[in-house]
Order: C-alpha cells, then structure tokens, then sequence
C-alpha cells in the first residue's frame, strides 16, 4: 500500500491481532508501527517482532488498544 492511499503515516503506533504461527489457536494484541517499507520505497508496512510485513488488507489493523480488545472479544471471546 502506497502513502497516499493508505489511512496510516508512517511513525503511527496501531494495534494488530496477530497469531501465534507455531500454536494457531493462540493470538494476542499486538503493538505495531507503521514504517516506509525498506524493501519497497514509497511503500508502507508494518513492524511487528523485529520484521517488516507490507501494509495490506490483510490485517485486522485497530487505531486504539481499546478497539482491537472489542475485536479480539467478539472474535475469540474474552482477554482473560
């Protein structure tokens, strides 16, 4: 996703839902930050664990911590 067609800029803190990919029925909250991709200039992706993922639809992406808890307890029911 390019900058002027994403919502995001980069250095923007958002919260992901992100999966374990080891154990698949494990996911947490997660926070990422949205970053000019280096492999791909003019283009934006997100931080997460020390890699690089390109900025898609493909992510559940939440603005606040607040919301993606509200996604994260509709989709898997509660945090605790």
């Amino acid at each position: 996703m390019n900058f002027t067609d994403s919502p995001y800029s980069p250095g923007e803190v958002v919260y992901v839902i992100y999966r374990n990919p080891h154990t698949q029925d494990v996911a947490n909250i997660q926070e990422a930050a949205v970053v000019q991709d280096p492999s791909h200039p003019g283009q934006l992706a997100l931080f997460l664990y020390e890699t690089y993922y390109p900025l898609s639809d493909e992510f559940a992406i939440y603005q606040s911590e607040e919301e993606a808890e509200q996604a994260y307890a509709y989709y898997f029911g509660s945090m605790e």
